[in-house]
């Protein structure tokens, strides 16, 4: 029997293992392809896969506890949240590893990840998403959805079934804020 995603989502949120890795399941290629526009996005070498980074995001939604998925929209939103997380985590460990961290000898060119995104900047918007989601939690996941998932303004309004102009007017309002929020940290 196939079951639909609301109920999908229902049932997870009851805390039903086997309804989450069905919902999983059922949005493993749209959420793979978002984990691939997100990775080629960044740009310079792609030291995560977006196969990798789908299934550390499924290990880490996998293992938290039961929680609120009301629709289509909050399930993309979490997972948009939680690549955003690992991609920053991932860059924190690579830049670590530049330094000197976790040393291994290795015939890997170092070079190659002097082209990386710079993680500090990666870590900045992380941070400041974080801060933005205390205060306007749908106006972060709308940044998490365009900006770390590539979703486009149309597929956003279709998750939320809202209109294509409320979310670019939510998008225009979250990126104020980032700006104003990130530019406030800069040394004078």
């Amino acid at each position: 029997m196939e079951h639909t995603i609301p109920w999908l989502i229902e049932a997870a949120e009851r805390g039903d293992r086997a309804a989450t890795e069905a919902l999983f399941g059922a949005l493993y290629s749209e959420l793979h392809r978002m984990a691939k526009l997100e990775l080629a996005r960044r740009g310079g070498p792609v030291c995560l896969s977006a196969t990798t980074l789908l299934h550390e995001a499924y290990l880490a939604m996998a293992a938290r506890a039961a929680g609120s998925f009301p629709d289509p929209a909050r399930f993309m939103g979490y997972a948009a949240k939680v690549m955003r997380r690992l991609i920053i985590d991932h860059a924190r460990e690579r830049h670590a590893q530049k330094r000197g961290g976790l040393f291994e000898i290795t015939s890997l060119d170092t070079n190659a990840m002097e082209n990386a995104v710079d993680h500090r900047e990666l870590v900045e918007i992380g941070e400041a998403l974080d801060e933005l989601g205390k205060v306007d939690p749908t106006l972060a996941e709308i940044v998490d959805l365009k900006f770390f998932c590539g979703l486009s303004f149309s597929e956003i309004a279709a998750l939320r079934d809202v209109s294509e102009r409320t979310v670019q007017r939510s998008w225009e309002t979250a990126r104020l804020y980032l700006h104003r929020r990130i530019r406030a940290d800069l040394p004078a």
